[in-house]
């Protein structure tokens, strides 16, 4: 994770050098190798990873046995993201903090309330999500419908209207990339430990792994206060 978020501020920073402060200009050469990734405070690999995303996007070009070269066609792009870099994770922090504040004594209630069937579909739900993570594919449907359906078992007509909350918390936290492959390994871990209170009715236990989850989610995507 760590090593993400430095390519990921990396590419922010010479992003902003490009379109921002104007000091490489379409058709520069970029400074050497080891010159750069000195100046940007990261090593040599962490370069390389972000310089590959600008070039995935357009900003940067690569000419063989040339160099690596600002594209000519950079001041058409629009918004390229990553000077938004700031505001997503702004974003996401605001709402793992609700989710935080809510979702604990959610998982606390559905542990009471909810009937055999909801019981059965929350757990059916996890296991969706850990065969997602296992296999590799995308989890975001299955994350919030697992999330959802402990909501639901509330029943608890304003904890269910703080659904689209979850909703566009889990959507935004994966689709951002954020930590993936750490965050994926947290989330099955936790799930794990709150399916397992769930099979067993504790409350209170429920109540704990939901806070656990929600506080391994911020510190894996570096949702620092």
């Amino acid at each position: 994770m760590e090593r993400k978020n430095r390519w990921q501020q990396a590419a922010a920073a010479l992003y902003d050098q490009i379109v921002a402060e104007k000091s490489l200009a379409p058709g520069d050469k970029l400074p050497n190798e080891l010159e750069l990734s000195r100046e940007l405070g990261v090593s040599r690999a962490t370069l390389r990873e972000a310089i590959r995303a600008l070039c995935a996007q357009g900003v940067l070009e690569v000419r063989r046995g040339k160099g690596t070269y600002v594209s000519p066609q950079v001041e058409q792009i629009e918004d390229f993201g990553f000077r938004r870099l700031r505001e997503v994770k702004g974003r996401l922090r605001d709402l793992f903090e609700l989710r935080a504040m809510f979702e604990p004594q959610a998982a606390a209630l559905a542990c009471r309330r909810a009937t055999e069937e909801e019981r059965a579909e929350i757990l059916a739900r996890g296991a969706a999500v850990e065969a997602c993570i296992r296999t590799g594919r995308d989890r975001t449907e299955a994350d919030r419908a697992f999330h959802a359906a402990i909501v639901r078992s509330t029943h608890n007509e304003f904890m269910v209207r703080l659904l689209p909350i979850i909703s566009q918390a889990v959507e935004e936290a994966i689709s951002t990339g954020a930590a993936a492959g750490e965050l994926a390994q947290a989330t099955l871990r936790d799930h794990a430990l709150l399916m397992d209170f769930f099979r067993k009715g504790d409350a209170r236990g429920a109540e704990y792994a939901m806070a656990i989850h929600m506080r391994h989610a911020m510190d894996e995507m570096k949702l620092e206060e």
